[in-house]
């Protein structure tokens, strides 16, 4: 038995290396997907075009000014007369925000407890219209308790501290969960087209000829992508420590297991797809839309699952990746150990073993 799977690996081993493109093509991908992923993706907003109205011009509304752009989060780049110029840059997308100073704020400091200030926000990016109103929220309040602290003390103040990521980066957040993508996109699509190959070429036949069993044809062809899944897993971390900076605060080892499971699930999917249908192209549609769409927009990848509706949070139930996701990110971010995910790591063996039960059991049937 080992000698028959082992002649299949070697067999689906050589086809890989002769397709030089394909080689080429999966080992540069998850390169270039960490780089645009890791700048492109990000919830930090920074350089926001911020125009100013100031009807008052005192040195009050000017020190208000004065906080905003400090920030790294505001550049001015437009001061205007009244409320219809503001509409004017926001049509033409020279500003995205606006800070409205009314007349006699300066005054109104002093001889009031409460004083108003208007912000106008282009709200066509919904996303980043509340990004922004929480930038401009935040350095505000900051300001405002430290012209109140001059005049009373504040009885209660925070002092918060952020774990884990304290830098707030989204690489950090981003990154991790990238693995997960890359992993369930190069198994299940490179394995989804390995027997639908087979049936296209008309090799199958041949392989039926010989006294190889379904099980072993499959288990042959899935090691060597398991060896090319770990690869390109350890590329991607490697890439994004030196990239960005992201740290690792958990085991090696136990990320290595747990990535065995999920790669494992990964392969079950790809094969699960290639034993349903009888072309490669058919087999790599059905594996971008049953694998690398879920995997990015119902996994927590990106989009928290929370925030969903009901019928999606049921959906991603059923999807790996989501599975992954908390592992990795508690392994990398967290430091968190195999005691407090191995509930995860059942789940994604189990429905790794049920695909690929089913896949066997179809293939034997086939033969």
């Amino acid at each position: 038995m080992f000698t028959r799977i082992l002649s299949i690996t070697r067999k689906e081993v050589l086809h890989i290396l002769r397709d030089t493109k394909s080689v080429f093509i999966i080992f540069m991908m998850p390169v270039l997907m960490v780089v645009l992923y890791g700048y492109a993706i990000t919830f930090d907003i920074k350089d926001i075009k911020l125009g100013i109205v100031d009807r008052d011009h005192t040195p009050a509304s000017s020190a208000l000014i004065e906080k905003l752009t400090k920030s790294e989060h505001f550049k001015i780049r437009a001061k205007a007369d009244n409320a219809r110029q503001v509409e004017a840059l926001m049509m033409q997308r020279r500003i995205i925000a606006a800070l409205v100073i009314p007349k006699g704020y300066g005054k109104s400091l002093q001889t009031k407890p409460m004083t108003k200030v208007q912000v106008l926000i282009d709200g066509s990016n919904a996303n980043t219209a509340t990004i922004v109103s929480n930038y401009i929220n935040f350095i505000i309040a900051g300001y405002s308790l430290q012209l109140n602290s001059k005049i009373i003390r504040v009885p209660i103040s925070t002092e918060p501290r952020i774990w884990y990521n304290p830098d707030l980066k989204s690489a950090n957040f981003i990154v991790p969960g990238l693995v997960a993508v890359l992993l369930m996109m190069i198994c299940a699509m490179l394995t989804a087209i390995t027997i639908s190959r087979e049936k296209e070429t008309g090799t199958l036949e041949q392989i039926l000829a010989s006294p190889v069993r379904g099980f072993e044809i499959i288990i042959g062809k899935v090691i060597p992508y398991i060896l090319l899944a770990f690869l390109v897993g350890g590329i991607v971390i490697i890439f994004a420590q030196i990239i960005f900076n992201v740290p690792f605060r958990g085991s090696v080892v136990a990320l290595m297991l747990f990535s065995l499971v999920y790669i494992y699930a990964s392969l079950a999917i790809g094969i699960f797809i290639s034993s349903r249908v009888k072309t490669q192209q058919t087999a790599l549609m059905f594996s971008l839309l049953g694998t690398l769409l879920p995997s990015i927009l119902l996994s927590g990848f990106v989009f928290p699952i929370a925030a969903m509706p009901q019928v999606l949070r049921i959906i991603s139930y059923i999807i790996p990746a989501k599975y992954y996701l908390t592992i990795i990110r508690g392994i990398v971010l967290k430091g968190i150990g195999m005691n407090f995910l191995y509930s995860q790591g059942i789940y994604l063996f189990l429905f790794g073993t049920l695909l690929l039960m089913i896949s066997i059991k179809r293939f034997s049937t086939k033969l």
